[in-house]
């Protein structure tokens, strides 16, 4: 896809909007300019990812495991686990 826009005289440029929204560069959204020999190429700078609360984090385990059951307790929870690494022949406990 090729476009066309000019440079102003404080050197900005527009990128247009049908590129913008393709892209989903929103306000505010950070663009790199890497300089090669085969011209400028814009990118969007990765953003650091926000921590989720305790809360997402359940929520979003609960989607992964997609466990329909009843509530366990930690203390029924934890014996699972250790029963399975018990079970388990290959495992090597740490030092």
């Amino acid at each position: 896809m090729t476009k066309e826009t000019k440079v102003s005289a404080k050197g900005q440029v527009v990128i247009p909007k049908d590129v913008r929204d393709r892209l989903h560069w929103d306000v505010g959204t950070v663009l790199e300019v890497v300089d090669g020999p085969a011209g400028v190429m814009l990118r969007a700078k990765p953003q650091a990812k926000k921590a989720l609360s305790f809360e997402e984090a359940m929520a979003k385990m609960r989607r992964t495991v997609n466990y329909k059951g009843p509530r366990i307790s930690d203390d029924d929870g934890n014996a699972a686990i250790d029963r399975m690494f018990r079970e388990d022949k290959n495992w090597d406990p740490p030092v």
